[in-house]
């Protein structure tokens, strides 16, 4: 429902960090949890960072979502199979509660008919043909907006807040994709990126190895600029290379996202946890960080899947007749 980290991170801190607390969950392990899973908005489908990948990239949009679907749901299994891992470890960081019954499950179920309905609404218009990626986004504002209305949950000065936000946000996002457009035909007409990318693929080193020192290049860049930046500022010169090797666009964009997203909550910085930290006082860093690292484990893990077996996500929009 929401494709940026840093809004779901700072969303989950004020609504489920308290409740795991209340429920005898570790601080550090409930804030490792949240800032680890924030990073999943990024890579599941509809998301900014791709949708802004694909504009940059001249990409088809719906492939690159279709590319990310396959590893989104991987990324998700990894993440709840590190957290049950840990707990089966450290039994006190997460203490078993009494099993809620089927009826009271399923009545949370039904409490949340309201997200459950916009997600289904929203892939299943997007994923059958029915509506174009920008139709899909104007759907989803007017039935979040009838949804609002219907709970009596949205009041006028509500409204015009929403409607402040959302000006702020759409023009940064168009000032930074115009920005970038500009940035990338002067970078063209200069020939700056022809002069960087004939070292590297002029090394010898194997197609893998400057894979991976991409990788290092972005997880650093992740841990300080805010992942637009640092796709904005940097694609112009990494495309190219990934041209270079043979490596796919789309599946490009997929890893690139992922590891920005990895950047987010690698130490020593990491953005979604100093936003943590922030909403969240009592934390000291050092406990988030802490509760962190399981994630970041498995998180490489996928990491390095993807880039040996490119298949999985690419497999999908093949199989669409996206690629």
């Amino acid at each position: 429902v929401c494709g940026s980290s840093i809004a779901t991170v700072a969303t989950m801190a004020r609504v489920a960090l308290p409740e795991m607390v209340r429920r005898g969950t570790e601080r550090g392990f409930a804030a490792g949890t949240i800032a680890a899973g924030g990073t999943l908005g990024v890579v599941i489908p509809p998301s900014v960072l791709l949708v802004i990948y694909a504009l940059l990239a001249d990409q088809f949009m719906l492939a690159v979502f279709a590319a990310a679907v396959v590893p989104g749901i991987l990324a998700a299994v990894m993440q709840m199979l590190a957290a049950a891992g840990y707990a089966r470890l450290r039994p006190d960081a997460a203490p078993a509660l009494e099993r809620m019954s089927w009826r009271e499950r399923w009545g949370a179920v039904r409490r949340a008919w309201a997200v459950l309905l916009l997600a289904f609404v929203l892939t299943a218009g997007l994923y059958g043909g029915v509506v174009t990626v920008s139709e899909a986004a104007a759907l989803g504002a007017v039935a979040a907006f009838l949804l609002a209305v219907l709970r009596g949950r949205l009041s006028w000065a509500q409204l015009c807040k929403v409607a402040e936000d959302t000006a702020l946000s759409s023009g940064m996002i168009y000032i930074v994709i115009i920005g970038a457009f500009t940035f990338s035909y002067f970078l063209a007409v200069s020939g700056l990126p022809e002069a960087l990318v004939g070292p590297i693929t002029g090394s010898g080193l194997p197609p893998l190895a400057v894979i991976l020192l991409l990788y290092l290049m972005y997880l650093a860049l992740g841990a300080v600029f805010d992942p637009v930046a640092a796709m904005v500022v940097t694609l112009p010169f990494v495309l190219p290379v990934i041209d270079g090797l043979g490596y796919d666009a789309v599946w490009w964009g997929v890893m690139l996202v992922m590891v920005s997203g990895l950047g987010m909550i690698t130490p020593p910085i990491g953005i979604n946890v100093f936003v943590l930290k922030g909403l969240a006082p009592g934390l000291s860093l050092g406990a988030i960080y802490r509760g962190v690292l399981p994630f970041l484990a498995v998180d490489l893990v996928r990491l390095l899947l993807l880039t040996l077996f490119p298949i999985l996500a690419t497999w999908l929009p093949h199989a669409m007749g996206l690629l």
